[in-house]
């Protein structure tokens, strides 16, 4: 999964980055309002961590304009506000401007971690935390998957492809929506390296999990989930 981090302070911001990419997820990092913006506009993000206290542009401003596109494509981004604005004052505004979370600083990167993912598994419209399908059961907290329980080793670009397949049964994912899912900004990314890991994926796993629709991209059918 793809993550905006948008935080001014370089060593927090640093350390939002490694703790993210550490728990598996692809992160983009910006440290200002309009490069947020920017990005925002042009990129599919699975989540946003946002400061309000922005250089440029503020951060309930970055909301705002992010709300009023999402009401147009119909599109919807979950965002978390992590900011020092703590009254209660700060909390309804940005709450009531859109945001799906609020947590003060300073804060554990566990409890952050595991509101960003209740955030995409509900925006994903999954209830449980386990996913499940055809017999391949997946915990993103512990970062592990299991086939007909047994445990699978999969490497961690393998363990996001299956992730984001999984967080969209039923849903034909193109080559490039799942590059942009899978990779940061700067991130090396060769030309068949979707195709790789779904072979490798169908080999541990079991070929008929995943789809191929030509021309089109990638499907995990929902009607074999359990």
């Amino acid at each position: 999964m793809r993550i905006l981090v948008v935080e001014d302070d370089a060593l927090l911001g640093d350390a939002i980055q490694a703790g993210l990419r550490q728990s598996g997820y692809a992160v983009d990092w910006m440290k200002d309002g309009v490069s947020a913006e920017q990005a925002l506009s042009t990129e599919p993000y699975a989540a946003v961590v946002l400061d309000l206290g922005l250089p440029r542009l503020s951060g309930l401003e970055v909301l705002h304009r992010l709300r009023s596109r999402n009401i147009q494509t119909n599109a919807q981004t979950p965002v978390l506000i992590l900011t020092a604005m703590d009254t209660v004052d700060d909390r309804i505004k940005g709450l009531d401007t859109g945001a799906d979370d609020y947590m003060v600083k300073p804060f554990d990167m566990g409890e952050l971690a595991a509101r960003l993912r209740a955030l995409v598994r509900r925006a994903s419209g999954k209830i449980a935390p386990l996913l499940q399908v055809s017999g391949v059961k997946l915990d993103p907290a512990a970062h592990c998957v299991l086939y007909q329980d047994k445990s699978v080793e999969l490497s961690a670009k393998e363990f996001a492809l299956l992730h984001a397949l999984m967080l969209n049964s039923g849903k034909v994912l193109s080559r490039a929506r799942l590059e942009e899912q899978l990779y940061a900004w700067g991130d090396e990314v060769e030309s068949n390296t979707v195709e790789v890991h779904i072979h490798h994926l169908r080999r541990k796993l079991f070929p008929e999990l995943i789809e191929t629709i030509r021309g089109v991209g990638y499907l995990m059918p929902r009607d074999k989930a359990i």
